[in-house]
């Protein structure tokens, strides 16, 4: 299986414009997921934002591959995530739409016959570990150690109502495994800490791990340190005082992922360690995000709603700076992750392994759904969708608007709407309600 895996990732190399090198490792690589929440396409410097300063994520980008036609599988946070921990769509996994506190404004319900990442994952030999936001269920059968974690350092709920307090809704969603905690601090800061913490003990361990770091912030409320907000504010003049504290707020994220990657490095294990990056969703608008030249952003299926910054690094073995414009969603990271690991992933997923490998299927040939079922007068209990294929993106933000179509090839902003009696309309209509009908028979709440 690994020489097999290493023939496949060395012909991406080479579909990437890199020379092939040895892929051989010494033993199963490390694993980590960085998944931010909310972070804009534009908040990064390296993804172009002049006001703002990214430097430990931007070195991961420079350290390895740049995925530049990547899409977060949903608008918002829990669908996504559900991509990522079952490699299927999310209203195929049973959670169309955000999982909340109050049962008459959930959305969702985490389909428990399905083999989640880290259950593959203990398969092939790795311990396990969630550090962070969960937002996949708030009790059993739901819950992280339930679904497949060893280790479990975080917050099962979905937004903290302050990063101080860690509340939400006066619920105190954080836990150690099933032990309820009041950790002090700001939320970045304890998430940063407790994957150092993790990342030092699995120090000459023989046995891989696998670490699932999912940070709540840029997610609102925007509440940076003062201290970061002092500093942006010295550097930048007078700016906007939404966009100054957004900007405050995705810095001192960086440092807290600079010094996870610095404990990687301290401690012998980043050469051999695959690190992704990437977001759940576009940059909220309303809170001083930016999505760059994207249309749209957080809840709108428009770009600047699901394409996200995502990188992956594995030293020595993926050449630094590269680029690929495969087009990619969060659930195809659940195979590839599979495949590094040298285990097949479970039959019957919706994502592929996003390493070409011979006799796989060109993009113009994949066609891939985005889905968001929501409540409240815009959404009204109901889905809304997007589907893609090749240049082609048929699109509505709510359940109650016409769809559009664009050519994303030629007009990445979406500015100019494609004719209705189009047989590119048609065909993706069509190809559209099939995937409806599919779903019709998953259920989304728990009978």
């Amino acid at each position: 299986m690994i020489d097999h895996l290493m023939g496949k990732m060395g012909y991406f190399l080479l579909l990437c414009g890199f020379a092939t090198i040895s892929l051989a490792a010494p033993q199963p690589p490390n694993i980590i997921v960085i998944l931010v929440d909310d972070l804009g396409y534009g908040d990064l410097s390296c993804q172009g934002g002049t006001d703002i300063r990214t430097p430990n994520i931007d070195a991961l980008f420079a350290e390895g591959i740049k995925m530049t036609n990547f899409y977060a599988n949903c608008t918002v946070c829990s669908p996504t995530r559900a991509s990522l921990m079952t490699g299927k769509y999310p209203d195929l996994a049973g959670v169309p739409g955000v999982i909340r506190t109050h049962e008459e404004n959930s959305w969702g319900f985490l389909d428990p016959e399905a083999v989640s990442l880290p259950d593959k994952m203990n398969e092939a030999g790795y311990h396990t570990a969630l550090v962070g936001k969960w937002h996949l269920g708030l009790e059993s059968p739901n819950k992280p150690n339930e679904r497949g974690f060893d280790y479990f350092h975080g917050f099962l709920g979905d937004m903290m109502d302050d990063y101080w307090t860690h509340l939400r809704h006066g619920n105190n969603y954080m836990r150690e495994n099933e032990r309820v905690i009041d950790p002090k601090g700001h939320a970045t800061d304890i998430f940063s800490d407790w994957a150092i913490d993790y990342i030092n003990q699995s120090k000459g361990k023989s046995q891989p791990f696998f670490l699932y770091l999912a940070y709540n912030a840029p997610h609102f409320p925007i509440q940076p340190p003062q201290e970061w907000v002092e500093k942006v504010k010295k550097r930048e003049g007078n700016i906007d005082e939404k966009r100054l504290k957004n900007i405050a707020f995705v810095e001192h994220l960086d440092d807290g992922i600079g010094r996870v990657i610095n404990s990687l490095k301290k401690s012998g294990q980043y050469e051999n360690t695959v690190i992704i990056f990437s977001s759940d969703n576009g940059g909220h608008l309303p809170s001083g995000a930016s999505n760059g030249s994207l249309r749209g952003g957080k809840q709108d299926m428009y770009e600047g709603g699901i394409k996200v910054p995502t990188c992956m690094v594995w030293k020595n073995k993926i050449p630094a700076g590269g680029e690929t414009s495969r087009l990619g969603l969060t659930m195809d990271l659940y195979p590839t992750l599979c495949a590094i690991a040298g285990i097949e992933p479970p039959t019957g997923i919706d994502g592929v392994n996003i390493y070409p490998s011979e006799g796989a299927g060109s993009e113009e040939e994949r066609t891939v759904y985005f889905m968001r079922r929501e409540g409240g007068s815009k959404y009204g209990g109901l889905c809304y969708y997007a589907i893609r294929k090749g240049p082609y993106k048929l699109l509505q933000n709510t359940p109650y608007e016409a769809l559009q179509l664009f050519n994303i090839s030629e007009d990445y902003r979406e500015q100019k709407q494609l004719d209705n009696n189009s047989e590119e309309y048609k065909n993706l209509q069509y190809d559209l309600s099939q995937h409806i009908r599919k779903s019709g028979a998953i259920p989304w709440q728990e009978k």
